[in-house]
């Protein structure tokens, strides 16, 4: 499956901005980092990002390695107007008053976002949100969310892979076991959930109904009902229940290392996260000395990692079939009507 047939090193990374640094180039072909993950310091216009995603896969000699972004739309889209549309955020489609109305426009908005990306070599997008929003809590789930009720959440979710699958780009599921009732924004601060287990069905109803999506990721997030003292991304106890309770195996990667929840050195952090059971780190915000420490605790992929990863990559080895300029204003037309409904 690897172009340059050597196991790549558990962890995924950004770069500073629009173009590779000699640095950089240096740093990521002597790691071989899984993949990576733009940012908009990474965004200009479409020729430059093909270019970046391109020169990143270069570095490491595997055409088909991982290129994350999260591209959700509303508040969380990396790639902005002029150049890409304006997507929704997933508040509009769980407000709109028919079910099956909602989950074809999810379909076709999740589509469209396949689109742009993979006409970008970006082959992994940080969507959907699975997170059941709650109210009272933190504002940082908010609008992203698919809404209160837990099973029009799983359906819009799956409705969001299924159009991402369409378009040749890999849905990653977040932030399981569910980050909707934090009362704290894990970018600064460590949410403590204090539900019951009983309460948390709730928030896991989402990730079981979709737990053979491809790709997860997990929530900084202390569920003291599971582990009373580390959260979900370096808690053996929260990845062994999302393994064998939710159920999910395809392949998980923690949420960002460089976030204010987690506290600790960057390679310690980094080996926490490997041997609480995730498959690779996550460190997203291209500082050299911060990567330089992931990458020094980052072990090579285990059999089992590489086999959930191959498995992933093999849903989206036929690229999908190009969307004309004329059925995009159409997918788009439809996608306004559903929601005007």
């Amino acid at each position: 499956m690897f172009a340059n047939n050597s196991t790549p090193k558990s962890f995924i990374c950004g770069c500073a901005g629009v173009v590779l640094t000699d640095e950089e180039r240096r740093f990521f072909a002597k790691h071989n980092p899984l993949g990576f993950i733009l940012f908009a310091r990474n965004v200009d216009n479409p020729k430059q990002v093909r270019s970046l995603v391109e020169s990143l896969r270069e570095t490491v000699g595997r055409e088909n390695a991982p290129i994350l972004i999260d591209q959700e739309g509303g508040r969380v889209q990396r790639l902005q107007p002029p150049h890409w549309r304006k997507a929704p955020p997933a508040s509009v489609f769980s407000n709109m008053k028919n079910t099956n109305d909602a989950i074809e426009a999810v379909r076709i908005n999740s589509r469209l976002i396949a689109y742009e990306l993979a006409e970008l070599g970006i082959n992994v997008d940080c969507l959907p949100l699975l997170d059941v929003r709650f109210k009272g809590a933190n504002d940082i789930i908010g609008d992203r969310s698919f809404g209160y009720n837990p099973e029009i959440v799983a359906k819009l979710g799956k409705a969001s892979c299924d159009g991402l699958l369409d378009g040749g780009v890999l849905p990653v599921i977040k932030h399981i076991p569910g980050h909707g009732r934090a009362m704290a924004d894990s970018h600064l601060k460590l949410p403590i959930v204090n539900a019951s287990r009983k309460e948390l069905e709730k928030d896991f109803y989402p990730f079981r109904e979709l737990n053979n999506a491809p790709w997860g990721m997990t929530a900084h997030i202390v569920y003291t009902a599971i582990d009373d003292k580390a959260p979900a991304t370096i808690s053996h106890k929260v990845i062994d229940l999302i393994r064998n309770d939710i159920g999910f195996n395809g392949f998980l990667i923690g949420d960002d290392v460089s976030m204010k929840a987690l506290n600790g050195s960057f390679d310690e952090l980094s080996r926490a996260c490997l041997n609480a059971g995730c498959d690779a780190v996550l460190h997203c915000n291209g500082d050299m000395k911060e990567m330089q420490a992931v990458a020094s605790a980052s072990s090579y992929l285990s059999d089992k990692s590489m086999e959930r990863l191959n498995e992933s990559l093999e849903i989206i080895k036929t690229p999908a079939k190009p969307i004309s300029n004329d059925e995009f204003n159409e997918f788009s037309s439809r996608l306004e009507k559903c929601i005007s409904l």
